[in-house]
């Protein structure tokens, strides 16, 4: 099968088109022929080995699993021995730990959900990870309720157009803050209010927030901190970036400061499964969520790809068909 592959951790360079061996299906796994896959953070980190923390999952020198990829979408074309849901055919996606961009790969059934109909497999591969993210910030761990004001810093990235959306669904009250073009990119999508960072700072002095999902690390906790009510949530999903710690810090400083105060700061790493896909997927057919789409890639120019992810301003997704 075709796959791209890295060898050695650097820039998008790096990457190139190979034929690999089919990955094995194990006895609960399920074999997909992948027909879309979406960049993500972790391909990011992991392609440059950066921050250096990850080398420690991914190899200290060089890269253990050579094809990335986290979020898919395709059909099923072989069901483990154990695989009860499943059946050769069968439109799904997923959130998987590697391997995404490539024609096939084996996914555990619990990781896999069927595709929302209403979507095409581009958009599909959009929403698992990002997609998950969001509603497991919001929902477990932000404990969102109806009628709460929150804000969503990042409003136009992957996890942001999500977390819009979502927010909506459980009837909260939305602002999102992002750059002047795509405040009408994030109005569309159900904003009931925008912040443009480059004229307004939400941290200072304007109004307080029940909840607040901070996908840039942008601002201090404790800035963040004086846009949340006295009993409002800080969700940090980011950091400043770097070579070392990433957003470590400030999910230190999160964990340190919340015995001491009222105010809840939850850091969180999110593991999704195909239940969540499954919620995520009623909301969609429901017409409360559609995925953001920037650029798609052919597999052939998933290097292209990676290059314009790593400039930083997409608006919602890049995805890559196969």
């Amino acid at each position: 099968m075709k796959a791209i592959v890295y060898d050695k951790y650097g820039s998008p360079d790096v990457l190139g088109l190979r034929d690999v061996s089919e990955p094995d299906v194990r006895n609960s796994e399920v074999l997909v022929r992948i027909r879309a896959a979406a960049v993500n953070p972790g391909d990011w980190f992991y392609l440059r080995g950066e921050p250096y923390i990850i080398r420690i999952a991914a190899g200290l020198l060089t890269p253990r699993n050579g094809v990335l990829g986290r979020a898919v979408a395709g059909q099923v074309q072989e069901a483990g021995s154990n695989v009860t849901r499943f059946r050769s055919g069968d439109d799904v996606f997923a959130e998987i730990s590697k391997g995404g961009f490539a024609e096939y790969a084996s996914v555990s059934e619990d990781a896999l959900a069927l595709k929302p109909a209403s979507l095409t497999y581009e958009q599909a591969a959009a929403v698992p990870l990002v997609g998950v993210t969001a509603l497991k910030g919001l929902r477990d761990h932000g404990k969102i309720k109806p009628g709460q004001k929150v804000l969503i810093n990042g409003a136009s990235g992957g996890v942001g157009t999500f977390a819009v959306q979502i927010a909506k669904a459980f009837e909260a009250e939305v602002t999102g803050v992002c750059s002047t073009r795509n405040a009408d990119l994030v109005r569309s999508i159900g904003a009931d209010h925008v912040i443009d960072y480059a004229h307004e700072d939400f941290t200072q002095g304007g109004p307080r927030y029940d909840l607040i999902l901070d996908n840039v690390g942008n601002h201090s906790v404790l800035d963040c901190r004086r846009a949340l009510t006295p009993s409002g949530t800080l969700l940090p999903n980011s950091g400043a970036g770097g070579r070392w710690l990433d957003g470590l810090p400030r999910f230190v400083e999160a964990f340190a400061l919340s015995p001491f105060m009222r105010q809840r700061l939850r850091p969180f790493i999110p593991a999704g499964k195909g239940k969540d896909l499954a919620v995520l997927t009623e909301l969609i057919e429901a017409g409360k969520v559609t995925p953001v789409i920037d650029r798609t890639y052919p597999l052939s120019e998933t290097a292209e790809a990676l290059a314009y992810y790593g400039q930083g301003h997409t608006r919602g997704k890049v995805v890559i068909t196969v």
